[in-house]
């Protein structure tokens, strides 16, 4: 009996392997299947520069010649010590567009020399903050410039946040800097440059002194060699002119000098010439305002 057995277990026909389930990767292992896999979207690649083109939005509202002549001396010297970030473009197969870095890029382009990046796979919207982000970081862009920036986010129709997250500054801050670009038109912040002396209260003050006045009429204002010298020609032009009135005099009924009153930078000037009445007068002054306010109704 157990050799019939035998014989009808080795005669029926063995059953299917199924799949063994998939092993999920864990520890050493699965952290170097994450790194592997992280490294597949930042590669570090040499690109040649005339495979690269530009990408996002416009960061810099000035031309440097001369720090982009000594950022290749320093590449001449050094190499490139720091790579740009590109992206596969996403129109033109075998083409890279630039994330960040676009003096580096211009730098080793004019030196004929390819470029370091790390290569990402990203979006629109992933590139452009990630170029406000790293322009956040940087100390050499002006108020302007990143107000500016912000100013093409919205154009560009990001909402408040993902414009805070790119800059790193939150709703207050950003709210701020579109008021001046709202206020100012970007002809005119083209005409003055990046202006990096020029903090957000003076660009304030700026656009509170241009108020209503057409643009057209005041770009040939911003004049100068410099960025911060077209900033300061253009606030002086809009400054109001300070009004200086000729002394009125004040007489007794006996015709004799009392005061002098004068206008001077719009306010008031008495210069009074009976000293003893000018002191009782100071100390009344509270209460001829106060019967100042009850003729108003006050």
């Amino acid at each position: 009996m157990a050799r019939k057995n035998l014989l009808e277990g080795l005669m029926k026909p063995a059953a299917a392997a199924q799949p063994a389930a998939p092993r999920r990767q864990t520890g050493a292992i699965g952290a170097v299947s994450q790194s592997l896999a992280d490294l597949k979207t930042r590669a570090m690649v040499e690109v040649p520069a005339e495979m690269i083109d530009d990408a996002g939005l416009k960061d810099r509202l000035d031309r440097d010649d001369a720090g982009l002549a000594e950022l290749m001396d320093s590449i001449r010297d050094y190499g490139q010590q720091v790579p740009v970030m590109l992206r596969h473009s996403p129109t033109v197969e075998g083409r890279y567009e630039i994330v960040y870095g676009r003096r580096r890029v211009a730098a080793l382009r004019a030196l004929q020399l390819p470029i370091k990046a790390m290569l990402r796979d990203l979006d629109d919207r992933s590139l452009v903050v990630a170029q406000g982000q790293e322009n956040a970081a940087r100390k050499d862009l002006s108020f302007i410039e990143k107000a500016n920036f912000a100013r093409q986010m919205v154009d560009t129709g990001f909402d408040r946040k993902v414009i805070c997250d790119a800059l790193h500054v939150d709703k207050t801050v950003v709210s701020r800097m579109l008021n001046v670009t709202n206020s100012i038109p970007q002809e005119l912040i083209e005409a003055i440059g990046a202006a990096p002396s020029a903090g957000r209260d003076r660009w304030v003050a700026l656009a509170k002194r241009l108020g209503e006045t057409p643009v057209a009429s005041v770009v040939a204002l911003a004049r100068g060699e410099t960025s911060d010298l077209r900033f300061q020609a253009l606030f002086d032009a809009l400054a109001k002119p300070k009004v200086t009135k000729g002394p009125e005099l004040l007489t007794t009924p006996d015709g004799d000098l009392l005061a002098e009153v004068s206008l001077r930078a719009g306010r008031p000037v008495l210069n009074m010439h009976d000293k003893e009445f000018g002191d009782w007068l100071a100390r009344h002054l509270h209460e001829i305002h106060r019967d100042y306010l009850k003729s108003r109704g006050e």
